[in-house]
């Protein structure tokens, strides 16, 4: 029997699948960044294979949250929604298979079909067959459930008119995710000559209120400056990053944010996407 895949079939941990921009109509390919579950066991969203990408114009924490089911556990996980910056700007969501209560994914056309971008139904857990029973007959724990997402109220955005307002919402954003005693240093740095700097405790952050793509020395000198410091680093960027850039910071780990007009910013890397789900 052959191993061949049809199309609409759903991504694996580590399988790549074509996405196309609705926007510039690039081509990309992309890879869901896998989390550990409990057990141990590499857990990625079930992408579907060959349904379109939606450009997110405006983010809710509820989008932010995909629920997965670990295969070799059982387990439901709440992973971050994956997502793909485009180098022309846009960001877009990736549609995922949603988890049945069944413990089944629906076929393909469903999936696409009912968006399946955020959480699918809550799922019950293993059967009381398979748990353990405890004496008496009664049934023993169940898998305990996965760690909670940091809590956190809604974020409030704010609107982008100016090369400020773009400061203020990258300074919010980095509040609402944990990070503290944020400030705007009066002498900027030259090495980071290519946007505006901000401090926090344990925090570098650079934030790119221009029109023009964020290049790799930016990504670099920031990253480097963050090592010096024994520093986190953090990138905003009103209008992306250059491919080099883009590549240099996933190389190194170094979460990339752009802005929409909205004041919402966007992960448009992996380390941006775990920097939301587990905060400062």
């Amino acid at each position: 029997m052959g191993a061949e895949r049809a199309e609409g079939a759903e991504g694996t941990v580590g399988d790549a699948v074509p996405v196309r921009c609705p926007v510039c109509r690039r081509t990309h390919v992309y890879t869901a960044s896998a989390y550990p579950c409990r057990c141990g066991a590499p857990v990625a969203p079930p992408l579907v294979r060959g349904a379109p990408a939606d450009p997110i114009t405006h983010l809710t924490w509820s989008d932010a949250w995909v629920t997965v089911r670990c295969r070799a556990c059982g387990r439901q996980n709440q992973s971050p929604q994956p997502e793909l910056g485009c180098p022309c700007g846009t960001v877009l969501r990736l549609p995922v298979r949603p988890v049945t209560a069944a413990g089944t994914e629906p076929d393909a056309a469903t999936a696409t079909a009912t968006g399946s971008c955020g959480p699918g139904p809550a799922a019950d857990g293993p059967s009381t067959s398979d748990a353990a029973t405890a004496p008496g007959g009664s049934a023993g724990p169940g898998p305990q459930p996965p760690p909670a997402a940091p809590v956190r109220p809604p974020f409030t955005p704010v609107t982008i008119r100016t090369a400020r307002d773009v400061v203020t919402a990258a300074a919010r954003y980095l509040a609402w995710l944990g990070f503290r005693d944020l400030v705007q240093p009066e002498e900027q740095r030259p090495v980071l000559a290519y946007g505006i700097e901000l401090r926090g405790s344990g925090l570098i952050a650079q934030v790119d209120p221009t029109t023009r793509p964020v290049p790799l020395r930016a990504v670099e000198c920031l990253w480097l400056e963050g090592l010096a410091a024994s520093s986190a680093a953090v990138c905003f960027s009103l209008a992306g990053y250059e491919p080099e850039a883009r590549a240099r910071a996933a190389g190194v780990g170094l979460p990339l944010f752009v802005m929409d007009l909205t004041g919402s910013p966007q992960p448009v890397n992996p380390p941006a996407q775990a920097l939301v789900a587990q905060g400062a």
